[in-house]
This record gives structure tokens, sequence and C-alpha cells, in this order.
């Protein structure tokens, strides 16, 4: 996953992209666990910092466009 230094040099609408792959990817990983063939569960948690880590980046650049 990106770095939060990378993410903020994206803009509004790569971001809200990469949300949506990472919400993908994050359900497809629950869908293996429930079906007991995800091996290394830490992946999961690992996916949900990452999406909560682009969507605080995507808060603070609509906040910075508000302010403008």
């Amino acid at each position: 996953m990106a770095k939060a230094s990378e993410l903020r040099a994206k803009d509004v609408a790569a971001l809200e992209t990469e949300i949506k792959e990472l919400l993908k990817t994050h359900f497809n990983l629950r869908m293996q666990r429930g079906t007991q063939q995800l091996n290394d569960t830490s992946v999961l948690g690992k996916t949900r910092r990452d999406i909560a880590r682009v969507k605080t980046i995507l808060t603070e650049k609509k906040k910075q466009g508000a302010a403008k």
C-alpha cells in the first residue's frame, strides 16, 4: 500500500478510486476468510487501516478545497 505522502500527491478522483479498489479487496478477503481459504488473516487489518488512511487524506483534501 502507498504511504500517506504518496497518497497526498493524488487528486480527489484518484483517492476515491483507491477507496473503491480497497473496499473490493477487503470484501474479497472477508469472503476468503468465511470459506476458510485465507491463510494470513492479518491482511484484513492492514486493508482496513489502508482504507482509513485513504479516507482521512480524502477528507483533508475536501476540507482544503472548501477553505479556498
